[in-house]
């Protein structure tokens, strides 16, 4: 303990990346609970959409979509979603499930969805790409 000082002393730049590594490694495994909505594997999506009828937004943009979406899933592409937030107002109290190709684009639309006020609010880990990694259907139509 007593060469700690002397040694964080004489190393400063590399103790301050450790922190910063550190701290981008904390936000990234809790940040999603600070922003108020949960990561789900397509596993635990089935789950919610089966129980308890959730809604899948698909945030991906409409050529994306038409090239393969989960069944049922809603098509609002991440650049309209705030001007058509209010087309969601009857899921405000429902589970919506967020989803894009890989899960990236998908987190932002939750926040977003999170400062509108709805309440059940899942980012879809791995998007599309997981879902169809899990063999799970996609539809065309």
């Amino acid at each position: 303990m007593e060469n700690l000082a002397p040694f964080i002393s004489n190393n400063l730049l590399l103790v301050m990346a450790l922190i910063v590594v550190l701290g981008m490694l904390i936000f990234n495994i809790f940040g999603h609970r600070l922003r108020g909505y949960q990561v789900v594997t397509p596993s635990q999506a089935t789950q919610l959409i089966n129980q308890e009828n959730a809604l899948i937004l698909d945030i991906r943009q409409d050529n994306e979509f038409k090239n393969g979406h989960i069944i049922n899933s809603k098509n609002i592409p991440l650049t309209f979603l705030n001007d058509r937030i209010n087309d969601l107002e009857a899921y405000k109290s429902k589970p919506i499930i967020a989803v894009c190709r890989s899960g990236h684009r998908s987190a932002h639309a939750c926040s977003s969805l999170k400062k509108a006020g709805f309440e059940s609010v899942y980012n879809l880990a791995g998007g599309v790409i997981a879902w169809e990694g899990a063999n799970l259907p996609l539809t065309k139509n």
